[in-house]
């Protein structure tokens, strides 16, 4: 018996679309600034000069920019990577629309050559969370109900357990928070249209909306999430993932029992047994 497929969590052909309409209109790429900024920060932290690069992104300019020689992948669910044919591997801000994520990094690290670096950038759980809860609240006041209509998004410990999942050494995972404000949350849901971050979920309602909702929660958002000067505030959650394909150089966890020096004779004090607590009679 064939086990089935979860349903997918993304409409890739909506997602498209939204790209591409993003694209003709003039995307707004800041984010993936921010995130390409980062990542060249990190590269040059690691003592290594990278030959074969491959960048796998929908929006290849910022990646460019910090990357000349890169490979540019498009974000697809099968990934155009020749297997051991890379030192570095980034997955820059496409995860989170990944109906297989951990399929996506495990094509990522067959991409690597023997000790070669995984950057991946993604938003995590917090992203949009102001926005999420104002269309919620919304929709529960005036429907009774609610629709799919914001990406779930996830947290960084479940995260990067997926590197370990997909075979990377050294894994590491960490987030860096951005707080951006808008003139309101209009203003917020256009900017999220020309990023291409539009709701391309596969769940989401066909039907059109209620009229009164996004005022609604527009009104919502600006009561409960109110920045200086009348604006409103948006969280962004950037969750970087690190890893490395394996190779026997790296280092390795001691074997338990296998310390050759007492943890308290470096700390120089005492070392007393563990109390088993009380013995019977």
């Amino acid at each position: 018996m064939t086990t089935p497929h979860p349903p997918a969590l993304t409409d890739r052909a909506a997602l498209a679309r939204q790209r591409a309409r993003a694209a003709r209109r003039g995307v707004e790429l800041f984010l993936h600034r921010e995130a390409a900024a980062e990542i060249e920060e990190r590269l040059n932290e690691v003592n290594r000069t990278f030959t074969a690069p491959a960048v796998v992104t929908c929006f290849p300019e910022p990646w460019r920019e910090i990357l000349p020689q890169a490979k540019i992948v498009p974000d697809a669910e099968v990934l155009d990577l020749e297997a051991g044919a890379h030192d570095l591997v980034i997955h820059a801000l496409s995860l989170h629309w990944a109906n297989d994520p951990v399929g996506q990094l495990v094509q990522c690290r067959r991409a690597l050559k023997a000790d070669g670096l995984l950057l991946a950038v993604l938003f995590g759980g917090q992203t949009l969370h102001e926005l999420r809860a104002s269309l919620a609240e919304a929709e529960s006041r005036l429907t009774g109900g609610l629709s799919p209509r914001i990406l779930p998004m996830g947290e960084i410990r479940d995260l990067g357990a997926l590197l370990q999942r997909a075979g990377f050494a050294l894994p590491v995972a960490d987030a860096v928070k951005m707080t951006v404000t808008y003139q309101t949350a209009f203003h917020l849901m256009a900017e999220l249209r020309a990023m291409g971050e539009g709701n391309a979920l596969a769940a989401r309602a066909r039907r059109a909306a209620p009229r009164a909702l996004f005022p609604e929660a527009a009104r919502i958002y600006t009561e409960n999430y109110a920045a200086p000067e009348g604006r409103v505030r948006a969280t962004f959650e950037l969750i970087y993932l690190t890893g490395w394909a394996p190779h026997e150089s790296q280092q390795k966890p001691l074997r338990p029992g296998s310390a050759a020096a007492r943890l308290a004779e470096a700390l120089g004090t005492e070392e007393k047994p563990l109390n088993e607590g009380p013995r019977g009679n």
